[in-house]
Formats: C-alpha cells, sequence, structure tokens
C-alpha cells in the first residue's frame, strides 16, 4: 500500500512545483500603464511612417523654366527725320554747264555726197556759273565720228556766253543715214552739258544739201 502511494505523491509534488513557477512566472511579467501604451503606439506609428516614406519612389523636380529674354522694339523715325548730332554732307553741284543753241551748219538730216567733206558747227552758251578753262575737250560719245576728232578749247569762255564748236569731218563712201553724238568734259574728264548731234545722210537727194566746207578758223562770240 505504501509503494503504490509514493509515485502518486511524487506526481502531486511535481504539479504543486510546475504551478508555483507558473505563478512565480505570472507575478515577474510587468504591468503596462496607459501612458507606456500610448508611447508605444507613437513610436509605432512614426516607425510605419519612416518606412512608407523610404518606400515611396523619389519625385524628379521638373525643370526650371526656361527665361527668354524681352527686348524692346525702339521707335521708328519717321521718314526724312535725321538723328540727333548726325553731320550733313552738303552736296555741291558742279558749276559747269552747256546749253545747246543752234546748229551754225549742217543742220540734223543734210545730204551729203560719199566722201564729201563738211565742217559740222554747233553754237553753244557756257550757261554755268565758272568759266570753261583752256584744256576742256569736246568730244565724240556715241555714233559714228565721221574722221571727226577731239576739240580742245585753247581759251577760257566766260559764264553767259556763247561760243561755235566745230569739227571738221568726211562723209563715208557707203550710202545711209549717219549720226554722231559729241559732248564736252572738263580737266578731270567729267562730261557736263547738253549731248550736241550730226546727222547726215549719205548718197541721198531728200535731205538738206551740204554747204561747201571751209577752213574759217572759229573764235568764241561773245555777247
Amino acid at each position: 500500500m505504501k509503494t503504490k502511494s509514493l509515485p502518486l505523491i511524487l506526481i502531486l509534488l511535481t504539479a504543486l512545483t510546475l504551478s508555483a513557477c507558473g505563478s512565480s512566472q505570472a507575478e515577474e511579467t510587468p504591468t503596462l500603464s496607459v501612458e507606456d501604451l500610448q508611447t508605444a503606439a507613437v513610436g509605432t506609428f512614426q516607425a510605419v511612417q519612416t518606412q512608407t516614406a523610404l518606400a515611396a519612389p523619389t519625385m524628379t523636380p521638373p525643370p526650371s523654366p526656361t527665361v527668354t529674354p524681352t527686348f524692346a522694339l525702339l521707335p521708328t523715325l519717321p521718314l526724312n527725320t535725321q538723328a540727333v548730332n548726325t553731320p550733313v554732307v552738303a552736296t555741291t553741284a558742279s558749276c559747269n554747264k552747256l546749253l545747246y543753241i543752234s546748229d551754225v551748219t549742217i543742220p540734223d538730216n543734210t545730204a551729203v555726197n560719199p566722201g564729201q567733206t563738211f565742217t559740222k558747227t554747233w553754237r553753244v552758251q557756257n550757261s554755268g556759273s565758272c568759266a570753261w578753262a583752256a584744256g576742256y575737250k569736246f568730244s565724240l560719245v556715241g555714233g559714228d565720228a565721221m574722221g571727226g576728232q577731239t576739240v580742245t578749247l585753247t581759251a577760257s569762255v566766260a559764264p553767259g556766253s556763247s561760243y561755235d564748236i566745230s569739227v571738221p569731218m568726211t562723209a563715208p563712201s557707203k550710202a545711209g543715214k549717219l549720226t554722231g553724238s559729241w559732248r564736252m568734259s572738263d580737266a578731270s574728264g567729267v562730261y557736263f552739258g547738253d549731248m550736241l548731234t550730226v546727222v547726215v545722210v549719205v548718197g541721198s537727194t531728200t535731205g538738206t544739201a551740204a554747204p561747201t566746207a571751209t577752213n574759217t578758223p572759229v573764235t568764241p562770240a561773245y555777247p
């Protein structure tokens, strides 16, 4: 009887020991206050937010807009308006001028014989404000020279004076209408004044008969 109750007693002692250990462990577990729970909750919330922010994709900032400079338009000056302090260059017209007056000999469309020699004479006026100096030239500028040569003035011609210019010429052997254009130029070779022409009809009886050529020298005619 005593032998059978020993194992039972050991089992009861073991159960009591385990129960005591469980009670002891339960008493050692700390009890959390309301403040401790709130603090733990706040810490947990902040940790969750930090992890969420780290997990979120990084936003690339948009490029800064390029500022285009604005240029103000300058006011447009009205026509014929000169800027301030702009020097004005005065232009001086040439004082050399020549005015055609008449044909002294061989008027236009004068009939001449092939090979005929004649002298064309124009009467002109110095209509400028300065004298034509010795050395001014009267020369062909277009058409047929008909053997005519450049005439060089040997004396000055005063402003307002009339002057007869003569050029000896020879009609060509070929029949037809011929025209030559002549003009005066200054010492620098600058042409001025009216252009003078000679027009003849070679080998035709319909034109005005040409007078016989003479070698009489022509001198300036002063008023």
